[in-house]
């Protein structure tokens, strides 16, 4: 077998992931030390702004709480929140979460754009992903208000609203992943995959795995990345096969259905017990808010002069950053093994090693995978085994 990478290219690749190996070390530090400065020393001067906003905004477009529609759509803002004031908490919320764009965004332009075309791979031009970014603090600040409308609103009014809210919220989990093949059309455009022998191969593979699927369909990611990329989207009726139109361009046939293959294996996967454990966490970690909660209005933290005072929210967001970074060594554990797992199903279903073979090494050509990353950085997180590992584990070819 000839080697994956000339010298050349695994130094290149090695320079390329330095910075992305360095971030992961010190991003932890950096964000607590980001929540520190905003607890400590900005939360209230965030805070009065936001009153200070929310006031003028009030007193300027003060017409507008009376017009036919708005006047009933302001009524149920006050009674979801339970009293006048959602328009602080909401500025309170968007000013936190401008600084920490403001703050990240040196770093999100370098590893976003400027390292990515350093290296090659990223076709983003400057309106392009100025757009993008746009489109994503669009739905993050979307996101946000919602959060303190519904978790903040329902907890100042409902005793137990974390049971209230966590168990329609863990039934919604259960069947969230329906809706995948729709949200990623909101950066990227799709069509179905041409009438052809390549549709004609991957039905034909479906059918052999007992996989029901809706349409196979090609996403138009090289406006942004060089990358290839494939994954199934949604379930039961809204199951979809997307494949993008680098892999297209990169593979052959037989290469795109040993991908197809992988991602087939993770549809047998028992996914539900995993999906039932995150309903219960889901609850749990809002029982922990209200714990949080109850304990920053006994204290009176941060001038806190009720349970569910917005000031809070930075709290909940470093207690949600420890959650997940706490768990994220564990959780990907599991991912790599039904990675592995999704690969031997692969194999066994399309009896082709050497085409799955030649798929794993042009994708790690094409996305300049390190085969032998640094343990710890597998460790804190790799959710696919690394490409050296994987190759090592097909069966050579007779």
């Amino acid at each position: 077998m000839e080697p994956l990478f000339t010298p050349e290219q695994l130094a290149e690749i090695k320079a390329y992931h330095l910075p992305h190996y360095i971030r992961g070390a010190v991003s932890p530090l950096i964000s607590l030390g980001t929540f520190a400065l905003i607890i400590g020393v900005l939360l209230q001067p965030f805070y009065r702004g936001a009153q200070g906003c929310a006031a003028w905004l009030s007193h300027r477009f003060a017409r507008l709480r009376t017009a036919p529609v708005l006047r009933v759509v302001v009524s149920a803002l006050d009674k979801m929140w339970g009293e006048p004031g959602w328009g602080t908490a909401i500025l309170f919320a968007l000013f936190v979460d401008l600084f920490i764009e403001l703050l990240y965004s040196p770093a999100n332009i370098y590893f976003g754009y400027v390292l990515e075309h350093r290296y090659g791979m990223s076709n983003y031009t400057p309106l392009r992903y100025a757009l993008d970014t746009f489109k994503g603090l669009a739905l993050e600040a979307t996101a946000s208000s919602m959060l303190v409308l519904g978790l903040y609103g329902l907890a100042r009014r409902v005793k137990r609203w974390w049971l209230v809210l966590g168990v329609p919220s863990a039934l919604l989990l259960l069947g969230a992943s329906v809706l995948d093949p729709y949200r990623s059309q909101i950066y990227f455009q799709q069509a179905p995959l041409e009438q052809g022998p390549l549709r004609e191969r991957i039905t034909s593979l479906m059918a052999r795995a007992e996989v029901p699927f809706q349409d196979i369909r090609v996403e138009k990611t090289s406006v942004e990345s060089k990358r290839l990329q494939a994954y199934f989207a949604g379930m039961g009726p809204t199951r979809t096969i997307v494949l993008n139109d680098i892999m297209l361009r990169e593979l052959t046939p037989e290469e795109i259905v040993a991908a197809v293959a992988h991602e087939s294996g993770h549809v047998h996967e028992s996914k539900w017990p995993g999906r039932i454990a995150s309903s219960f966490a889901l609850v749990a970690f809002l029982f922990a808010i209200d714990r949080l909660l109850r304990l920053a209005a006994a204290r009176g933290w941060f001038g806190t002069t009720r349970f569910a005072d917005i000031r809070t929210l930075p709290l909940l967001w470093l207690l949600a950053f420890l959650v997940f970074t706490l768990s994220a060594p564990v959780s990907a554990v599991f991912s790599r093994e039904r990675e592995r797992e999704a690969d031997r199903y692969a194999l066994h279903l399309t009896q082709d090693p050497a085409a799955f073979r030649r798929m794993l090494v042009k994708a790690a050509r094409v996305n300049k995978m390190d085969p032998e990353p640094p343990r710890w950085i597998v460790l804190k997180g790799y959710s696919h085994p690394p490409i050296g590992e994987r190759l090592a584990a097909v069966p050579p070819t007779p």
